[in-house]
């Protein structure tokens, strides 16, 4: 009998214990999923001081209301207002890599997503307010980035680039920058490289606009709208239960990609990575293979295809990626080939009022 009582109390004991242990791991759990909740997601928003055209916007938006000293960076100092940041570094824009992920592991804040302010520059010297997705995902492993960034890689491209692009034109129409300003798109280029949802805003082409204060207003009142700084609603977070949920991804065309402009500048379109022919090295088979089938067809192209849309995809969760392509740009062997390649992939081509 006394066995038998010492018997059953071990095993209540073990019943105990074992309820206990569940309520514990139950409760840690908990703890955890609540410290991840109310870790901050911010936006970072970097400047450096040896660009005008990226100090001059990042000076005019800190002179809005609402901003106080946040911590450094190292020795990057960094300014807070509601859930933006802003650094102001001293290097080049496209040589300071993983601001986002140093960022998160000094503060211990989560880095939603990026925005670079830099100059542009063109051959043209023609004045522009431009915006535009990164990465170099065409070049090879053995290739020197003379712009910064990893050879064959692409950053997530933020979501509010299109939403940006159609605000950004607004802005500078009220503010008569228009038509003297191209507002415009870029194809996807250059550094740092950076894992966050990234987008670069630029003011082009020359020293001279530059250092203009209006264009770097125009650019400071995009970020303070963008961003719903002054109250209201911030412009181009993805919401993958929206019904427009389909992303463009460019292929094709110049570095200013005007066929897929001519879709994104439609309300309610989003867009990803933008992949202008440079982006495209594509070695020419020869009469003798026809070009008939992608496999023939040498260069990185399908490696920049496949990154641009993987890093497209990881940008916009629960979201349709489709290709879009400018059918002119390119000669037929080179369309018989990439949308073979696109078909292989299970990448779907999208016709421009599948956008909107």
């Amino acid at each position: 009998m006394l066995w038998c009582s010492g018997y059953h109390l071990t095993a209540a004991l073990k019943k105990t214990v074992g309820a206990l242990k569940k309520t514990l791991a139950a409760a840690l759990r908990k703890t955890v999923a609540d410290f991840a909740a109310v870790r901050e997601m911010v936006t970072l928003v970097v400047a450096t001081t040896i660009d005008p055209a990226s100090i001059g916007p990042a000076s005019a938006l800190l002179a809005m209301p609402g901003w106080h000293p946040g911590p450094f960076l190292q020795e990057i100092p960094s300014y807070v207002n509601g859930e933006v940041r802003l650094l102001k570094h001293d290097n080049s824009i496209v040589k300071e890599d993983h601001l986002d992920k140093r960022w998160e592991e000094a503060t211990g804040e989560v880095v939603h997503d990026v925005i670079f302010l830099s100059r542009h520059t063109a051959v043209s010297n023609r004045p522009a307010l431009t915006v535009h997705p990164i990465g170099i995902p065409h070049l090879r492993e053995s290739d020197e980035p003379l712009q910064g960034g990893k050879p064959g890689w692409a950053a997530p491209p933020n979501p509010r680039i299109g939403p940006w692009l159609r605000l950004l034109k607004r802005i500078a129409e009220s503010h008569n920058l228009i038509p003297e300003f191209e507002v415009t798109l870029e194809g996807t280029h250059h550094g740092p490289e950076i894992n966050s949802p990234t987008l670069f805003v630029e003011i082009g082409s020359t020293e001279e606009y530059w250092k203009r204060q209006d264009a770097a207003q125009a650019i400071a009142l995009l970020l303070w709208e963008g961003l719903g700084l002054g109250g209201g609603d911030a412009v181009g977070n993805w919401n993958r239960n929206t019904d427009k949920n389909k992303i463009l991804l460019g292929i094709g065309g110049g570095h200013y990609a005007p066929r897929h402009m001519d879709v994104v500048l439609k309300d309610d379109v989003w867009v990803g990575h933008l992949l202008s022919g440079y982006s495209l090295p594509m070695e020419d088979p020869g009469p003798s293979k026809g070009g008939k089938k992608a496999k023939d067809i040498g260069g990185t192209w399908r490696e920049s295809i496949k990154v641009a849309f993987e890093a497209t995809q990881t940008a916009f969760p629960g979201g349709e990626v489709l290709a879009h392509l400018d059918q002119k740009s390119f000669k037929s062997w080179q369309k018989t080939a990439i949308t073979g390649f696109l078909a292989e992939q299970n990448i779907k081509i999208g016709k421009p009022d599948d956008f909107f």
